[in-house]
């Protein structure tokens, strides 16, 4: 669903519609001028043979996906790793990755607080430089 989003102007009565992000940058207007080309381009003969052909490769990739996927499992079932000490793994890295963050924040936390303290001592007039 479009949404309206209100443009400032000297009336206020101008909207611009906000455009949708679609799939790979394609709208409907462009896919139905996109089958239109490729109906011009093979004909109304080929163009359900190519849509069979291409939904066999789909499902041919799917399938190879599937068994590569299933491989990785197997290897990482007969190396000892199960999906425990996996998210064990990933669990210690994660809690070291927040310690580093928290320090890091501290000290610009710190940081900051100490330019405020510089800034709140300051007495007098600020004037700037050029």
């Amino acid at each position: 669903m479009n949404k309206l989003k209100h443009k400032d102007s000297k009336f206020n009565i101008f909207a611009v519609i906000k455009k949708n992000k679609y799939m790979f940058g394609i709208g409907g207007g462009e896919l139905v001028f996109i089958m239109f080309i490729v109906l011009m381009l093979f004909g109304a003969d080929k163009v359900p043979e190519m849509a069979r052909t291409m939904g066999k490769a789909m499902a041919q990739l799917k399938n190879a996906t599937n068994d590569i996927k299933s491989e990785i499992q197997k290897g990482v079932k007969a190396n000892g790793l199960d999906s425990k000490s996996l998210s064990d793994m990933t669990g210690n890295i994660n809690s070291e990755i927040s310690k580093v963050k928290e320090d890091l924040m501290g000290d610009s936390i710190a940081q900051a607080n100490k330019v405020k303290e510089d800034i709140d001592t300051i007495t007098g007039p600020v004037k700037r430089s050029m």
